[in-house]
């Protein structure tokens, strides 16, 4: 894989369109699929106003901006988009019976050597992609939004070829990005594992009235996002000493919480239409700013916090 391939994206809506951006900064000729006329306008749209954001926060060279722009084709068609395609990345919703056809449709459209990528958080889709592809299969797993933060998971099939999974890693290596390699899958990788399991303390803490949802973000955005920013988790346990987490673990004084397939006071704000950003308030309200004013907002305290974390790192280098 270079820059100068041609990356499929199936799919234009909230990871989609951003995940051909994100390949279209990296230098690649995009054609960007989705079965709605209306879905391919909103993507490039939202396409257009992340780089006016990327290019305010000095993130981006304005005069790159056409030139981007000019690489990512909206397509309507899956064949048009995956027939001479280098990497096609699957982007599609979170459900078997969808993936399962458009991996049918890539396979009865796609050069045997196109390499697919899938960006699911969680679902094997290994036994979902027809046998002659498997080889060239990997999972390309990212987090909104992936123009700005860099991790991508990696993981590989049973069957998958190892000089693909290599190439994925040269490739995103080339475009700045921070890849974690799996050489077999498991569902959530890391960071969607260790986010579930917060999810489920939260969730009883919230249920069970021990804390408030403002307590929660605060606890995490000033104790613990400050120090695992600079640090990550295991370096922060070095620096506490290894002996307390060995004691602590001794103590059992923490039991996890139970998986319930449910949450009552998420329940009770989704009965209320507080869906989140979109709707206007979930958790949070948002003060009647538009969705868009808010994720500019947030992209913009990304970036900033992402440049300031750079220059710390460099100047105050801790363990390797």
């Amino acid at each position: 894989m270079n820059k100068s391939e041609v990356v499929a994206v199936i799919g234009a809506g909230l990871m989609g369109h951003a995940l051909a951006l994100v390949h279209a900064i990296g230098g690649c000729k995009v054609k960007m699929q989705d079965i709605s006329i209306k879905q391919l306008e909103s993507g490039m749209e939202l396409i257009t106003n992340a780089l006016d954001t990327l290019i305010a926060a000095s993130s981006l060279e304005g005069n790159k901006r056409a030139t981007i722009i000019s690489r990512i084709d909206p397509v309507e068609k899956l064949e048009d988009a995956v027939s001479e395609a280098d990497l096609i990345v699957e982007a599609v919703s979170e459900t078997v019976e969808v993936k399962e056809k458009v991996f049918r449709d890539i396979d009865a459209a796609a050069s045997l050597n196109s390499i697919i990528a899938s960006n699911t958080s969680g679902l094997d889709i290994f036994p979902l992609v027809p046998s002659r592809r498997l080889k060239t299969t990997i999972i390309a797993h990212w987090y909104t939004p992936p123009y700005i933060i860099d991790l991508v998971d990696l993981a590989a099939g049973l069957e998958t070829d190892p000089e693909v999974l290599a190439r994925m890693e040269k490739f995103y290596l080339g475009m700045k990005k921070k890849p974690v390699v799996f050489e077999k899958f498991i569902s959530g990788y890391v960071a969607n594992r260790l986010q579930a399991a917060m999810g489920l303390e939260m969730m009883k803490l919230l249920d069970e009235g021990w804390a408030t949802a403002r307590a929660i973000d605060d606890s995490i955005k000033y104790g613990l996002a400050h120090r695992m920013a600079l640090q990550g988790a295991l370096m922060k346990a070095d620096f506490a000493g290894l002996k307390l987490w060995q004691q602590g673990s001794k103590n059992q004084t923490y039991q996890p919480p139970v998986q319930t397939g449910g949450s009552p006071t998420v329940d009770r704000l989704v009965e209320e239409g507080r869906y989140g950003v979109m709707s206007g308030a979930g958790f949070f309200d948002y003060g009647g700013k538009t969705p868009a004013q808010i994720f500019k907002n947030r992209d913009m305290g990304l970036l900033r916090l992402k440049a300031q974390a750079a220059e710390i790192e460099e100047e105050y280098p801790l363990g390797s």
